[in-house]
């Protein structure tokens, strides 16, 4: 099956971009098609540009936050301190009242 039995194929366009690592990374769009500003590098993963003098920076990777880290983020220690104080009286009293068994 050519270009006969499925007609003239779409004029094209072959545009380079380029990412911090210096990968160069060449696709071809057709000419109609809105060419995207970014790209992922098929090399490394980082996102590439048309521009070879200016090429986006890498993306900040933020490390992983446990549990804690967010908690430690919403409350401050005085408020974390009362939360606890408060836990710590309502389980002693149900200890009390015979309700908790150690």
């Amino acid at each position: 099956m050519g270009e006969a039995e499925r007609g003239d194929t779409a004029p094209r366009q072959r545009i380079v971009f380029f990412c911090a690592n210096g990968h160069e990374t060449a696709t071809v769009f057709a000419v109609e098609a809105a060419i995207p500003e970014a790209w992922d590098c098929p090399r490394c993963g980082l996102p590439t540009s048309t521009d070879v003098n200016n090429p986006p920076p890498p993306p900040k990777i933020e490390p992983y936050k446990t549990h804690l880290a967010y908690v430690k983020e919403r409350r401050s220690e005085q408020e974390a301190a009362e939360i606890l104080d408060e836990a710590l009286q309502k389980l002693r009293a149900r200890r009390a009242r015979g309700e908790v068994i150690f």
